[in-house]
């Protein structure tokens, strides 16, 4: 058993975007993200479903042509398939995104 803590090394990179994997099991994954200010607005359309807080920052996101702005604390629900696109994000900003994969055909996920 190891203790973890999402603030750790939370430095952001200088550009773009670090995805750090901090657990898998089954079909969940939970992952953070460090974001710098200077991202490249990529729209992301993905086959499982995601769980995202802003733990720390500020963002702009839109999600299926909607423009939405959050805030340290703030959380939203992406089904999968929504086109969503980060538009800004604040310097460090600190995310944490909890995937949930479609499970394989006659697996039982209990």
């Amino acid at each position: 058993m190891k203790i973890g803590n999402l603030f750790d090394g939370s430095q952001a990179p200088a550009a773009g975007e670090r995805f750090e994997p901090l657990l898998s099991h089954r079909n969940l994954v939970v992952e953070r993200i460090l974001s710098s200010a200077a991202i490249e607005p990529v729209e992301y359309v993905q086959p499982q479903d995601e769980w995202v807080a802003l733990l720390q920052g500020e963002a702009t996101l839109e999600v299926a042509g909607e423009s939405f702005e959050l805030r340290s604390g703030d959380h939203l629900f992406l089904p999968a398939g929504t086109p969503h696109i980060v538009r800004r994000v604040s310097q460090g900003a600190l995310w944490l995104a909890v995937h949930l994969h479609p499970a394989p055909m006659g697996v039982d996920i209990r």
